[in-house]
């Protein structure tokens, strides 16, 4: 649609000007729907908002706690440092193995989103397999952080193939790589070192010989795994006071009999040194806070036991 408008403009000798309408011309312009072009979704980042490289460091993003360090298969520590991205919709993710994964909203809006789906936390192992990578402790969503599984897929190239959002503020990754593609490339034993292999050994005789549960197996198994840095520790291990002795849990009956038999035939073995050397000794009484528990004066001989070892240590 056209307007046409034409004036004719007056001088009067007093100076003033004046507009009259010459005439009015109303033009009508027929254009077809059909050659209107379809909107395109801009995917580059938008220069407004968070994702503007102008913006002061303290406004940019911000992880909550450090990564984990870089574990797991040997051949995959190569990926540590790259960077895979994968548009979807309005937004663009920022992969990259070992240390974060981004979200960024390709919009020119003042607030467009951007912010931190989770930070490299451990692996999740089921059946002797890293079966994926877990990305926790990424920004606030309502009274949980947002994070993000990763699964590990064959592939021709490394990309990232897939991203969904299973559940609020919980998000899910394909990334296919060419380092996965050999049946054995995931195995969890092999990169293991000699000593936990040997205890993962022996939890599984244990297990297969019923002297423990599947509860204990399981528990004993994760701990394996904390020790090699593949599970992220929950709580980070108390130093040991002098003197402090820690406490024995058992995992089935069996365990924790065969060591009361070890602890009394040991306790035995040491009644009997000390009454080889002459040294007299008394049981400790039950309630030490007893009346009838009273202190017994040490001899020359069992000052030894509490500090210098003296022939006593020579013959222990």
């Amino acid at each position: 649609m056209y307007n046409t408008v034409v004036l004719s403009v007056s001088i009067f000798p007093a100076g003033h000007l004046y507009l009259s309408l010459f005439s009015l011309t109303w033009v009508s312009l027929q254009i077809p729907l059909s050659s209107a072009g379809k909107m395109k979704i801009v995917e580059e980042p938008n220069t407004f908002g968070l994702n503007n490289p102008m913006l002061a460091q303290a406004n940019r993003l911000q992880p909550r706690v450090p990564p984990s360090g870089v574990s797991g298969p040997a051949h995959l520590h190569r990926l540590a440092g790259k960077c895979f991205s994968f548009i979807e919709s309005m937004y663009k993710y920022e992969f990259c193995p070992f240390h974060n994964i981004t979200q960024h909203e390709q919009s020119f809006r003042w607030n467009a989103y951007s912010g931190i789906l989770g930070i490299w936390h451990e692996w999740e192992i089921a059946n002797n397999t890293f079966v994926a990578m877990w990305m926790r402790e990424g920004d606030s969503c309502g009274n949980k952080n947002r994070q993000t599984k990763v699964v590990l897929s064959c592939g021709n190239s490394s990309r990232l193939a897939q991203v969904s959002e299973p559940t609020t503020c919980v998000y899910a990754l394909t990334f296919e790589t060419p380092l996965v593609c050999h049946p054995h490339s995931l195995l969890v034993y092999p990169t293991l070192p000699e000593e936990l292999q040997r205890e993962w050994d022996e939890v599984e005789q244990a297990r297969y010989d019923q002297l423990i549960t599947e509860q204990g197996y399981n528990k004993q198994l994760k701990a394996i795994f904390e020790e090699a840095g593949y599970f992220k520790t929950a709580k980070p291990k108390e130093k040991k006071e002098v003197g402090d002795h820690p406490s024995k849990t058992f995992d089935s009956l069996e365990q924790c009999s065969e060591d009361f038999y070890k602890q009394r035939a040991e306790l035995q073995r040491l009644q009997a040194l000390l009454s080889q050397n002459g040294i007299t000794y008394s049981k400790q009484p039950e309630n030490s806070d007893s009346p009838q528990a009273t202190p017994r004066s040490a001899t020359p001989r069992e000052e030894h036991l509490r500090g210098d070892t003296g022939q006593l240590g020579d013959l222990l």
